[in-house]
């Protein structure tokens, strides 16, 4: 949503509470809330920020301006959760407060010390005349729930970027600290920067290089980078905008990605033995997902369900943006699966056999096979007029569809109304998770994955199968 500059960054302080008990009563009145997805009590959802585990709990940050369903001066919100289903917002916020961070709390990660929580985000500073100068910063949440701000700007804007230098994701690699950053040349090319703790001292950081990942970048700017270690394989996710089309075939405004390596070398910044760029998501909305290697040994990984740039229907009713279930991360024959974590099954319900113009909550997780040689065709949503959300698989020739055309609250539609990707030949498994107004699809257990927003009317829950009977379980997921 299009909002004036002076509403966008207008200080929380003068914001009414008559004001924002508005904002909070337009938001309840929407039909699309979510039940076993996170979304905002109010205002923009965006970036997932600072995904760790930390005493004994996950914790999980969500990027928020408050006040509408526009970027506007951001604030982090914080959760926590036992299971990695069931999340509970704490009350704790990382505020723009500071003089490093007054227009706006930025995307960034997190890394559990001994006994505090340190965040490290971007934090948005203009001046005068509205330019931007981006600062790497720090804060520490403690174990009593207390957020301490470092005084100092940890990494500065180095003179080979522009104001786009952002994202700062933190790991550890055999023993030592680093942090990537995504930046852009002057030449409007973007990179990802390299940099070293000296000392594992979070405070204090020197350059290593920029990162080489076997690729010259056709993309203007690299958001939210995240590097983890799949059995000591090195997997890079990131958001390149403005990539070639010749490079990646994508539909969205900007993709989310990633690549592959056999081995990093910290020493020079190189990932070696890259594997192709590939789509992390074929559906219509994921973007800047985070993850992190948990201490248990498990990869885990959260997306934003919305995208840069976007109206959304939601915008009608004060909010917008939600976050995708919580995922592992695999690799399997040099692809990288994405399935959701074993806890969400405690909401699944009693099973039930699939059924012709069967009436549902709209809150369901559908299991479907479909065997090699068909096509088949479900329809999730589906209105009087057998109108919805379109799923069409083709197990002969190795194809998905999505086809959100039929929708009443269309959006976006700039950039198309189908989603497709080629998928193996023979017989298919479909995990299909639906929740009021998202959509995410696992295919074979999760070696591709489509996700998306629908919004239908208010009566269209039924689900069909217009290529006769489908194989599976329907199951009602608890809330």
């Amino acid at each position: 949503m299009d909002l004036p500059k002076e509403i966008r960054y207008r200080p929380y302080q003068e914001w009414s509470e008559q004001e924002f008990q508005l904002i909070k009563a337009k938001v309840s009145d929407s039909p699309w809330h979510v039940h076993y997805h996170i979304e905002p009590r109010t205002g923009l959802l965006n970036d997932p920020n600072g995904f760790s585990y930390f005493n004994g709990r996950y914790h999980l940050f969500y990027q928020n301006w408050p006040y509408g369903p526009a970027h506007g001066l951001k604030q982090w919100v914080h959760l926590i959760s036992d299971d990695l289903v069931h999340f509970e917002e704490t009350g704790i916020k990382l505020l723009p407060d500071h003089a490093n961070d007054k227009e706006g709390a930025y995307s960034g990660s997190a890394y559990a010390l001994a006994n505090q929580l340190f965040l490290f985000y971007t934090g948005n500073v203009r001046d005068a005349n509205w330019l931007r100068d981006p600062r790497q910063i720090g804060a520490y949440l403690s174990t009593d729930g207390q957020i301490k701000k470092c005084s100092q700007v940890l990494i500065s804007q180095p003179k080979d970027v522009t104001e786009h230098f952002r994202d700062p994701q933190i790991f550890e690699y055999q023993d030592q600290l680093y942090a990537i950053i995504g930046a852009q040349s002057h030449k409007k090319r973007a990179f990802i920067k390299l940099y070293k703790a000296i000392n594992n001292d979070v405070e204090n950081w020197e350059f290593v290089s920029n990162l080489d990942i076997g690729r010259q970048a056709s993309e203007y700017m690299i958001e939210c980078p995240n590097l983890v270690f799949i059995d000591q394989r090195p997997v890079l996710i990131y958001c390149p905008q403005g990539l070639s089309k010749k490079e990646l075939d994508y539909a969205n405004i900007y993709p989310n990605t990633y690549q592959i390596f056999d081995a990093f070398d910290p020493a020079s910044g190189r990932l070696l033995g890259q594997g192709p760029l590939r789509n992390l998501d074929f559906g219509f909305e994921i973007y800047a997902t985070q993850a992190f290697n948990s201490p248990d040994g498990r990869v885990l990984a959260i997306s934003w369900i919305g995208l840069p740039d976007i109206d959304y229907p939601t915008d009608n009713y004060a909010y917008q943006g939600a976050l995708s279930l919580v995922k592992e991360l695999t690799i399997k024959d040099d692809i990288l699966y994405q399935r959701p974590v074993r806890a969400l099954s405690d909401l699944k319900m009693k099973p039930q056999m699939l059924e012709q113009r069967k009436d549902t909550s709209n809150c369901y997780l559908l299991e479907i096979t479909v065997p090699s040689h068909e096509q088949k065709s479900l329809v999730l949503f589906a209105d009087r007029k057998g109108q919805g959300l379109a799923i069409t698989v083709n197990t002969q020739e190795g194809k998905i569809t999505l086809d959100r055309s039929q929708s009443s609250n269309s959006f976006a539609e700039k950039f198309g109304n189908k989603r497709s990707c080629q998928i193996p030949k023979g017989d298919v498994t479909l995990n299909i998770y639906v929740d009021r107004s998202i959509v995410e699809i696992f295919v074979n257990e999760g070696q591709f994955v489509l996700t998306s927003r629908y919004f239908p009317e208010e009566e269209a829950s039924a689900l069909l199968m217009p290529d006769g009977e489908l194989e599976g379980f329907y199951y009602e997921m608890r809330y």
